[in-house]
């Protein structure tokens, strides 16, 4: 069985491509007038743990980045997921599982 810290990482390099995917699918819905993906559903790829694949597309795609609603609600779930991770790796050190 990996190491916890490598299944973390795997798990955050899935999470921010598929976050990555779908900013980039949206932007290109949005360029051509198509259905598009909710903001919802974008923070909430930041929050469960694509947040640097989310921040990479921002940048990339210039996708969202005038909007400073978003960017806040995107920032707010970026720090979320990361304080929730600090969280459960002190909590699993205290129990001895790391």
């Amino acid at each position: 069985m990996p190491h916890p810290a490598i299944s973390l990482s795997i798990a955050v390099l899935v999470l921010s491509a598929l976050a990555f995917a779908v900013y980039g699918w949206d932007k290109w819905c949005a360029a051509r007038g198509r259905s598009r993906v909710s903001e919802r559903a974008l923070v909430l790829w930041a929050l469960v743990g694509g947040w640097p694949g989310a921040y990479l597309a921002m940048r990339t795609f210039r996708h969202k980045t005038s909007k400073p609603s978003f960017r806040r609600r995107a920032l707010a779930a970026s720090i979320v997921n990361v304080l929730v991770v600090i969280a459960a790796v002190v909590l699993a050190y205290r129990a001895g599982i790391l």
